[in-house]
């Protein structure tokens, strides 16, 4: 029971300051690029009379009210959209916590905020930096695949580029990096799934490629901060159980 409390509090506590520290970067970076994306897709919309779906950027970079179907709720601007960014941010950050700490407490050893910052830099390219080969992040107004198949293949991308870097992390044999690479490199052969033909974009070129390097820069800073504490914290409450 104690580790089972080690993991829950640490997750816990990690959560909420990582979600906190990364809203504070977003309001300041991919929020901003996302309201003046809105203007775009707001105008072309008015001029063509079509709605455009926007997809879902990446899950802990990802603003309340950004990703919307025709008809769906959203959180008006201001506070009421603040308050829901920053709590999807931590919801998102516990739970990927209780991931790392879950698979931390299976290797059964004790990981230093160094090696916790490696772990959280695995979480990275595999959340953040895999997918994005075939689905980069997205601002509002960029015609995009249906939304099942684009999680679907998320999804399956995550877990395969999980399963490579562990494989060649703990095995450290060769036929190891061979399969490793195999499953890395499957759900790329296989392809991302691609939007309807004849569509185009609503936002300048420029500004799609500024949110996706600032998207990526809030996913490193969540993933360095959430394995850093992640180590940090979860050895601390292990030696106080």
């Amino acid at each position: 029971m104690s580790l089972f409390r080690s993991i829950v509090f640490t997750a816990a506590l990690t959560g909420v300051i990582v979600g906190v520290s990364v809203s504070a970067v977003q309001f300041a970076g991919t929020s901003q690029l996302i309201a003046k994306a809105e203007v775009y897709e707001k105008a072309g919309e008015a001029e063509s009379g079509a709605i455009t779906v926007t997809p879902m950027a990446d899950a802990h970079v990802h603003e309340a009210g950004h990703d919307h179907e025709e008809g769906g709720w959203e959180p008006a601007d201001g506070f009421e959209r603040i308050a829901f960014t920053v709590a999807a941010d931590v919801l998102t950050a516990i739970g990927y916590a209780l991931v790392l700490c879950g698979l931390i407490a299976m290797r059964g050893k004790p990981v230093t905020w160094r090696e916790g910052l490696l772990w959280g830099l695995a979480g990275f390219a595999c959340v953040m930096i895999a997918p994005m080969l075939g689905l980069p992040p997205e601002l509002p107004g960029t015609p995009s695949a249906p939304l099942g198949d684009r999680q679907f293949w998320w999804i399956g991308t995550a877990l395969a580029t999980a399963a490579g870097i562990g494989l060649i992390a703990f095995q450290r044999k060769p036929w190891a990096a061979v399969v490793a690479i195999a499953v890395i490199a499957a759900p790329h052969l296989i392809g991302a799934p691609a939007p309807p033909e004849g569509l185009h974009a609503l936002t300048p070129e420029a500004l799609r490629h500024q949110f996706g390097a600032a998207a990526v820069m809030t996913s490193l800073v969540f993933w360095a901060i959430l394995g850093s504490l992640s180590g940090t914290l979860f050895n601390r409450f292990e030696c106080a159980a």
